[in-house]
């Protein structure tokens, strides 16, 4: 938040971040890699948005993880050399993007707080979009995202009154996600077949159908309503994926 909010008001350019990732980008370089850790310990003292930029573009597979403590814990990509100059100027450019749309919409608002009390504040005439953590999938997190908690997501979207879009997993070669069935039952779903690359070994690198739940009407091809019973067929062919 803290990083939008500087590109917002204009603390954090392109040309501010230029220099930032060519100075550290030399200092990791030069270490080998171990001034990562140097950066990531300095960050979760002082919380310098840029920190942060330096670290989620330089760490392993760009996750964005922390512990119960609330620090950043994810490791080293182990590529010293990862801010070359093509790859700053790309961060650059992505930040020139960003903060053409920021700039300028004070009525933008980007905050912290639970989803049943975000969810509280829009109106019949909002779009939500929601993204929690896949149930059922994170089992190893400390904060884990529940069937509760899905149910509660379910409840307070659906009580809105607005339009609303969930993300969520459907299943694999291995399972199902029931909770598509028993909680989000009646409403429409878009799918689509992704492959994770996140996984520390290949073999738990497989592919998913991920799956987009809304009450809204959507232009995509494979859009259907989701039933009590019956979504295993889904599973045993292909799923379309929209021109």
């Amino acid at each position: 938040i803290a990083f939008y909010e500087n590109v917002k008001k204009g603390l954090i350019t392109p040309a501010v971040v230029s220099e930032f990732l060519r100075v550290e980008g030399g200092r990791l370089s030069a270490s080998g890699g171990d001034y990562y850790y140097e950066v990531r310990d300095r960050f979760n003292s002082a919380k310098d948005p840029l920190d942060f930029l330096f670290l989620s573009r330089s760490c392993f597979n760009g996750l964005i993880r922390f512990n119960r403590d609330g620090l950043y814990n994810v490791p080293f990509g182990r590529k010293p050399e990862r801010f070359s100059r093509s790859y700053i100027t790309k961060i650059c450019n992505q930040v020139k993007w960003i903060s053409r749309h920021l700039r300028g919409n004070d009525d933008w608002t980007i905050a912290c707080m639970d989803f049943g009390d975000a969810i509280s504040e829009a109106g019949p005439a909002d779009l939500i979009y929601c993204d929690p953590p896949y149930v059922g999938r994170h089992v190893d997190y400390f904060d884990s995202w529940s069937e509760d908690n899905e149910i509660q997501l379910s409840k307070a979207l659906r009580r809105s009154g607005g339009r609303f879009i969930l993300s969520t997993w459907l299943g694999n070669r291995f399972r199902k996600n029931r909770c598509v069935e028993e909680i989000w039952s009646g409403l429409r779903m878009v799918t689509r077949e992704h492959f994770y690359h996140v996984g520390a070994k290949e073999t738990n690198r497989n592919s998913m159908t991920e799956a987009l739940i809304t009450n809204c009407e959507t232009p995509i091809r494979n859009d259907q309503t989701i039933r009590d019973q019956g979504q295993m067929e889904l599973f045993q062919t292909p799923v379309a994926s929209a021109g």
